[in-house]
């Protein structure tokens, strides 16, 4: 005995698919990485590549080089402002 796939199975099947993505985007959102590349805090701050390495020489903010790449810790960034 077999069973038949109707077209309202396949609308069903889409339809929970479609759920899934978007449930699994809206996580990917709320991500908020604790290490950030160089070129985003130098966009959001709206500082030089000099006045980054500034900071990261002085200790002034913390960070981790991985492959090439310098990544800098939030929380740091966030307590330049608070003093």
């Amino acid at each position: 005995m077999s069973e038949q796939v109707t077209k309202d199975d396949l609308r069903q099947f889409i339809q929970m698919i479609i759920n899934e993505i978007r449930n699994d985007r809206r996580k990917e959102e709320e991500f908020i990485p604790e290490w950030l590349k160089s070129r985003i805090v130098k966009k959001s701050l709206s500082i030089s590549s000099a006045s980054l390495q500034s900071l990261r020489v002085t200790g002034k903010v913390r960070c981790r080089k991985i492959l090439g790449s310098y990544y800098y810790s939030k929380t740091d960034l966030a307590n330049l402002f608070k003093d």
